[in-house]
């Protein structure tokens, strides 16, 4: 598999006349073509950012940082980059991105003289690019496939099988397991034909992901599980955008949610039920979707930690029927302004009248006195559990 990647950097080195390097999406380096092509290049004429790359097999954090924010994870065409001494980057650089099926994989990387490559050569190159694209694709596919681990630890009961569970996903992964990443759940996930399998493993920084079943409203579906790497416990942004592309590729009513982030594997469980319970949350309130963070759910961090039976309190149980629809929306809008009347009948486009004769009617249909505060807590609760899937 090196010698493919050596073979098809080399092909680009040889179409543009300049030297390329492959980076995957990490910024790690993958190969190095060499370039003699006579136009006086020497090892000298390599600035410091490219040293490194070369001598240390990767990129710093800051240097990566610089290169993406000239939108090099977007970009579907050659991106040039000028020179910028006090970043370490003295001469330009062209970025061909390496893409499979809409995802950034990696980056081939020339130094850009003038006058530069003509259009002609660079469309060459990128058909060449893509064939890397498709070979990384292969590559992870073939090789980070641990869907039935990943699976065993989320879906096992606490205990002996949980750990089990989890020392077989620890083996498998490996130095990877212990690094920096979040856990993305996108539901619902729809059902995936065999031509679907490799989307589903060459998704961008995943480190494992699996199908999980889903339950809503009696009905069984599933969802996927997600595990991205991270570089800074701060920025959950590689694990935001993943959430996002699967959403889209999902189709229309799904949600995703993201944990917090985590080092290592131990706390896994805990992160798929942080990402699971953000995923509901923002189907239950679309407001929240349809990608919501575990951080940023507020009530429904404990609404759906509950069983479902729990949830749905009987002291709201008419007010729920279809009959009511407008009294329990109107409770729930007077409830979110904090009981301040005047806001919520603005909200709800009513009379302040109207809403207080709508408010005696749910007291009157709950049993509930909503001047006490421990009966608002208990019915704005459950009016927020009673949308969750």
């Amino acid at each position: 598999m090196k010698g493919d990647y050596q073979e098809l950097v080399d092909e680009i080195s040889a179409l543009l006349g300049a030297p390329a390097t492959l980076e995957n999406r990490d910024f790690e380096l993958i190969a190095f073509g060499a370039h003699d092509g006579g136009d006086g290049f020497e090892a000298a004429d390599l600035d410091p950012v490219r040293t490194r790359s070369i001598l240390t097999r990767r990129s710093t954090a800051a240097v990566r940082s610089w290169f993406e924010s000239f939108g090099i994870t977007r970009a579907t065409t050659p991106v040039r980059i000028p020179p910028t001494p006090e970043a370490g980057v003295h001469r330009g650089r062209i970025c061909l991105p390496v893409r499979h099926r809409g995802y950034a994989l990696g980056y081939v990387w020339l130094l850009d003289d003038e006058p530069g490559p003509a259009e002609e050569r660079l469309g060459a190159a990128m058909e060449v690019a893509a064939r890397i694209g498709a070979l990384l694709a292969d590559e992870a596919q073939a090789g980070a496939d641990l869907t039935r681990e990943f699976r065993a630890v989320l879906t096992a009961e606490r205990g002996w099988q949980r750990d089990m569970a989890l020392a077989a996903l620890r083996t498998a992964l490996g130095a990877r397991g212990e690094s920096l990443h979040a856990v993305v759940c996108v539901a619902p996930w729809p059902a995936a034909g065999p031509e679907d399998a490799p989307a589903l493993r060459t998704v961008p920084g995943a480190t494992a992901l699996c199908t999980v079943p889903w339950t809503t409203t009696g009905a069984v579906g599933q969802s996927l599980a997600v595990m991205v790497r991270l570089r800074s416990a701060d920025a959950l942004t590689p694990a935001l955008t993943t959430a996002s592309r699967l959403v889209e590729s999902a189709g229309g009513g799904a949600t995703a949610g993201v944990a917090g982030a985590r080092h290592g594997l131990e706390d896994l469980g805990a992160a798929w039920a942080e990402a699971s319970a953000a995923a509901r949350a923002a189907l239950a309130e679309p407001r929240l979707g349809p990608l919501a963070r575990w951080s940023d759910i507020g009530p429904y961090r404990l609404l759906t930690a509950l069983p479902a039976e729990a949830a749905q309190d009987a002291v709201a149980r008419a007010l729920l029927t279809p009959a009511h629809r407008e009294l329990a929306r109107t409770a729930e809008v007077f409830l979110d302004c904090a009981g301040q009347a005047g806001r919520a009948a603005a909200e709800l486009g009513i009379h302040r009248q109207t809403l207080y004769y709508r408010l005696s009617r749910v007291e009157q249909l709950t049993k509930l006195d909503l001047d006490e505060g421990e009966d608002r807590l208990l019915l704005h609760m459950t009016l927020k559990a009673s949308r969750l899937r």
